[in-house]
C-alpha cells in the first residue's frame, strides 16, 4: 500500500478561484492590509506571495514595510490607523516581530473584525465556544485539506503534534468541533512513538525535521505535515519522514505542496468573509 498524497496546490488553486467568483460579485474590492516589521528573509518572500495571491483574486493589497528597529508604540499607532481605514477589510501582522515589540500586544489591538489571521483574543474565544469567526489559516486550510480527501473526522482519534497559539491549539480545537477525540502532544509527552500510533488524523507542527518516523504513523493514517524545514543540504522537509511515512499511511501530504499553499488561499478567503460582515 502506498498512501494517497494529496496535491495541496490544487486544493488551494480551487479554493483561490472560489474567493474570486466571490470577489468578482461584489459591489465593493476587499481590501488586505499586510504589516512587516524589520527584514527576515522568510518574512519577505511570504509577504510577496500573499500580496500577488491577493491581487490576483481581486483583493486590493498592499504591505507596509517598518524599520526593524520600529517602537511598539509606533506599529501600534499604525494598526490604530488601519482599524479605523474604512477600505482595510483585513490586517496581518506578520510574525516574527522584533524582540522590542509584545506579539500579544500586537494582537489586542487589532480590530477583531479585521483579524484575518484568527490570532486575536476575540477570535480565539470564538474558535473555542464553536461560534462562527475567522480562523487562523493554517488550521484551517487543513481542515480544507481533510475534507477534500474525505476524511471522516466525527469519531476519529486524531492527534495534534505541537500546542503553539498559531497552529497547534487552534488545530485541536477546529477538530474537536468537528467532533474528533483529540489529543494534543508535545515535547513532555510521555512514549510519544506510542501516541502517534493510536491516531487515526495525525498533524505535525513541531517544527523539527523529520521528527515522525514512519513506525510512529498508524497504518491508514491520515497524516498531515504542517512544517517545513530547510536542511544543511539545502532541502526542504517537513516534520514528517515523508519516504518511511508514504508505505504506511492513507493520505499524506508532501513538503512542499501541501499544507503550505492553503495558508494564503485561507488568508484571503477570510479577508472576504471579513469584509462582506463588514460591509453587507
Amino acid at each position: 500500500m502506498t498512501a494517497t498524497i494529496i496535491d495541496g496546490k490544487a486544493v488551494a488553486a480551487a479554493l483561490r478561484a472560489t474567493v474570486a467568483s466571490r470577489v468578482a460579485g461584489l459591489a465593493f474590492q476587499p481590501g488586505l492590509t499586510v504589516v512587516l516589521v524589520g527584514d527576515d528573509p522568510a518574512s519577505r518572500v511570504y509577504v510577496r506571495s500573499k500580496d500577488r495571491a491577493a491581487t490576483q483574486v481581486g483583493i486590493a493589497a498592499r504591505t507596509i514595510h517598518l524599520p526593524a528597529d520600529t517602537a511598539q508604540a509606533d506599529l501600534l499607532a499604525q494598526i490604530a490607523a488601519l482599524n479605523a481605514d474604512p477600505t482595510v477589510d483585513g490586517i496581518l501582522v506578520q510574525m516574527p516581530l522584533p524582540r522590542q515589540i509584545s506579539t500579544q500586544a500586537v494582537l489586542d489591538a487589532i480590530d477583531p473584525a479585521k483579524d484575518v489571521d484568527g490570532l486575536t483574543p476575540i477570535s480565539v474565544g470564538r474558535l473555542m465556544a464553536a461560534r462562527p469567526g475567522l480562523e487562523p489559516c493554517t488550521p484551517r486550510g487543513v481542515m480544507h485539506l481533510l475534507a477534500q480527501a474525505g476524511v471522516k473526522i466525527a469519531g476519529a482519534r486524531a492527534l495534534v503534534l505541537g500546542r503553539s497559539v498559531l497552529v497547534g491549539k487552534p488545530m485541536a480545537a477546529l477538530l474537536t468541533n468537528a467532533d474528533a477525540t483529540v489529543t494534543i502532544a508535545h515535547s513532555r509527552t510521555q512514549d510519544l512513538p506510542a501516541e502517534c500510533r493510536r491516531a487515526d488524523i495525525l498533524i505535525a507542527a513541531t517544527g523539527r525535521p523529520e521528527m515522525v518516523r514512519g513506525d510512529w504513523i498508524k497504518p491508514g493514517a491520515a497524516v498531515i505535515d504542517v512544517g517545513i524545514n530547510r536542511l544543511a543540504d539545502g532541502r526542504l522537509v517537513g516534520d514528517v519522514a515523508y519516504d518511511e511515512a508514504l508505505p504506511i499511511a492513507g493520505i499524506i501530504t508532501p513538503v512542499p505542496g501541501g499544507v503550505g499553499p492553503m495558508t494564503i488561499a485561507c488568508l484571503l478567503e477570510n479577508t472576504v468573509t471579513a469584509a462582506i460582515a463588514r460591509r453587507g
